[in-house]
């Protein structure tokens, strides 16, 4: 009876938590950003830490949760949480105290997106403090997640969300074409076009989908096998032969009605897996829960790793954040306690992330803490899988790639590519001009 509670209770948080906190659909976006209130840090108290966060529903409760689990240690701690309405207006703040030189109005600490951080760091290097020497074991996280943070063999930041991509499936729909979790869990793509043509002809809805414009999968479906959409710094799409057959793959899967490439990111989410067209879904662990809207698959699902070219296992991750120490920070050792007690794996670790994953649905990268009890607990909507648990252990295993300031980018450029090829073009031609195309973006960011 209490694993039953624990799940309903896990599932309700997970399912009002917004992805945008940590999911592949938020970008940079000036223009919908609203200017970060300024911070005065001289003005703190000798306990007193403030952070600029986004997302009530996800970011912020974990940042509570810390506060919470600090505060065994510290009884006097408080942690000012500013809230902001999304990700580039933290952005935005350090673009603006970095582009006058001025620090003086950034809060001690800054929740900062995975793929943009290193960006920062270079440009804007007198912004940040490193927590080189604070008291954490990076060897007990994911080495993939720490590797953003990670600039110059120095380590700037603390994780605190988890991106690992889990792989959904309708285990109902599976049966309905003769399959099991077994038979989708250490497959090729290639068996994997087959399944999905049997569940397409058996019951009319497509194994896979993704937002069409807002592509994820080329860069999820590398990264599993080790390989990135760079190299040197530089995109590597025409040379990149596994790139090549990944491309090859996504066009067979649309074709034969595997795949279904959503006109955008609300017609992925609400038609394609609330609206119930999918019996799988790919992607970072913070679309479950969307999944999880749809109250009447409870039971259904379960999830397992990736196929791969060669058919073993894939490991991949979207998306996420960490925590940064800013300059302007007067406290650094508290700041640097703080963080390792809590999200670095300290003795709050445990506290911190079991709360954190109750109360705002955010799943640890530290190994140890996602073996807690709670972690372990079985997940009612998907089958009674201890699903927590299970994305922690495959986070661990997810394959360091070169990452790029220009993630984003490539990813506009190939989703179009892979229009333009189901279009008709031939796919060298298609990438040759998406890499064009992202060369040309870096060349005007750096002339500018």
């Amino acid at each position: 009876m209490k694993r039953k509670i624990l799940s309903v209770v896990l599932a309700a948080t997970m399912s009002i938590a917004l992805f945008a906190g940590c999911g592949s659909s938020s970008k940079s976006s000036s223009g919908d950003s609203k200017k970060a209130a300024a911070v005065d840090t001289s003005k703190e108290g000798e306990h007193e830490l403030s952070v600029y966060a986004w997302d009530k529903n996800f970011n912020i409760p974990a940042l509570e949760a810390a506060e919470k689990a600090y505060q065994k240690k510290d009884p006097e701690f408080k942690l000012n949480i500013i809230e902001q309405s999304q990700s580039s207006d933290v952005e935005n703040a350090i673009t603006l105290a970095g582009s006058s030189n001025d620090y003086s109005t950034l809060p001690d600490i800054v929740l900062f997106q995975d793929h943009y951080i290193n960006r920062y760091v270079h440009d804007y290097p007198d912004a940040w403090v490193d927590v080189n020497d604070a008291d954490i074991n990076w060897d007990d996280f994911g080495q993939e997640k720490i590797s953003y943070s990670t600039i110059d063999n120095k380590h700037y930041g603390v994780p605190v969300d988890n991106g690992t991509v889990i792989f959904a499936y309708r285990t109902d729909l599976l049966k309905e074409a003769g399959y099991t979790i077994d038979d989708v869990t250490g497959i090729t793509w290639d068996q994997f076009d087959e399944i999905g043509k049997k569940v397409y002809e058996k019951t009319g809805k497509y194994l896979l989908s993704m937002d069409g414009d807002g592509n994820d999968l080329p860069y999820m479906m590398l990264q599993a096998e080790g390989v990135s959409q760079f190299k040197d710094g530089k995109p590597n799409f025409v040379d990149n032969k596994t790139m090549v057959d990944i491309i090859n793959v996504i066009v067979k899967l649309v074709q034969d009605n595997v795949l279904y490439l959503a006109n955008d990111w609300s017609d992925y989410t609400d038609q394609t897996i609330v609206g119930d067209m999918v019996a799988g879904v790919m992607n970072g662990n913070w679309i479950i829960p969307t999944i999880e809207q749809v109250k009447e698959n409870s039971g259904k699902w379960e999830i397992t790793t990736l196929p791969t070219l060669s058919g073993k296992e894939g490991y991949a991750s979207n998306g996420g954040s960490s925590l940064y120490i800013t300059s302007n920070c007067k406290k650094t050792d508290l700041a640097k306690d703080f963080l390792a007690y809590t999200f670095g794996g300290g003795d709050g670790a445990k506290e911190t992330y079991d709360d954190a994953l109750t109360n705002g649905g955010v799943i640890t990268t530290n190994v140890t803490c996602g073996q807690s009890d709670v972690y372990q607990k079985g997940v009612e909507y998907f089958n009674n899988q201890p699903i927590y648990q299970q994305i922690v252990q495959m986070g661990a295993n997810v394959p360091t790639v070169e990452q790029s300031d220009y993630h984003y980018t490539a990813r506009e450029q190939v989703a179009a590519a892979i229009h333009n090829i189901l279009d008709g073009t031939d796919v060298t031609s298609a990438l040759k001009d998406a890499q064009d195309q992202v060369e040309f973006s870096m060349g005007n960011d750096s002339n500018s």
